[in-house]
């Protein structure tokens, strides 16, 4: 089944399998988005930080983490000749370079600044990775930002559209309500009110929420379309060439998750098969 839309009413869980182009993809198109929306004396930024990398035991056990070993550089290799037969042989003594752990990678997120006030962060919307969640390392540093941002007095939007890895949201997972636990969510801790949470359920099965985005007190909320989003990734991306949903996504979906995707791309198919005659 090729699809040159995203064939889900919300997120494409195959798509966790390419965050990393998707999460860049995500980042600048929401800053443009916020941008469009602000008054002058705001602005949007997409800013960078380097993760820690600190493979342990858990990351291991995730498919799409970095290999902690990489090869630099292949043993020589010489050829002779034997009855005009090549024959590669390992040249002795030639040791295998590696590196032991994989470069920190680099990690994006929008901030809105208040160019009246010294360019003071106003807003920090950030897109979850698993390098924000799969590590205890990882998590740490994560979850030391969202506490200096929420002591700061910023307004803090965190997006998580991935099922894997362990849970980091301002909002305590023991807390969450069980009606909004589904498999995506969003969490917004406003500046002025940082001991309560906005929560968002998202999913593959409803559109993604449209998010208020909070800026001053004074301010009007800005709208971030996360569906709208997400499409544009898909088609802009051309991941209708490249995904297979033949095959289960990874992580794999539960049972019933499976079953009703199956269902709806069959749908889709079959609609689309009707349009064409």
């Amino acid at each position: 089944m090729k699809f040159a839309t995203n064939p889900l009413p919300g997120m494409n869980p195959w798509l966790e399998a390419y965050w990393g182009d998707i999460h860049t993809r995500l980042t600048t198109y929401s800053c443009d988005a916020i941008q469009r929306q602000l008054p002058p004396d705001l602005q949007a930024r997409v800013e960078e930080y380097l993760s820690v990398c600190e493979p342990d035991e858990e990351s291991r056990k995730l498919r799409r983490i970095s290999p902690d070993v990489q090869i630099i550089e292949q043993p020589g290799i010489a050829k002779s000749t034997d009855g005009g037969l090549a024959v590669a042989e390992m040249v002795a003594d030639e040791p295998l370079r590696v590196r032991r752990r994989s470069p920190p990678q680099t990690l994006r997120y929008i901030q809105i600044v208040d160019l009246n006030a010294n360019r003071r962060v106003v807003t920090a919307i950030e897109f979850l990775s698993l390098a924000n969640k799969a590590t205890a390392a990882g998590r740490k540093q994560y979850l030391a930002k969202q506490s200096e941002f929420i002591d700061a007095e910023v307004n803090l939007v965190e997006i998580d559209l991935l099922r894997e890895g362990t849970w980091v949201l301002a909002a305590e997972q023991e807390i969450y309500p069980d009606r909004l636990k589904s498999p995506y969510r969003v969490c917004v801790v406003r500046a002025e009110s940082s001991e309560e949470v906005e929560l968002y359920p998202a999913s593959f099965s409803a559109p993604l929420p449209t998010v208020r985005i909070p800026l001053r007190p004074t301010d009007r909320d800005v709208l971030l379309p996360l569906q709208a989003l997400v499409n544009q990734a898909y088609e802009n991306g051309r991941y209708g060439n490249d995904l297979d949903y033949s095959r289960m996504p990874v992580p794999p979906l539960q049972a019933d998750e499976h079953a009703w995707v199956i269902t709806h791309l069959a749908s889709r198919t079959n609609d689309g098969a009707a349009q064409q005659r």
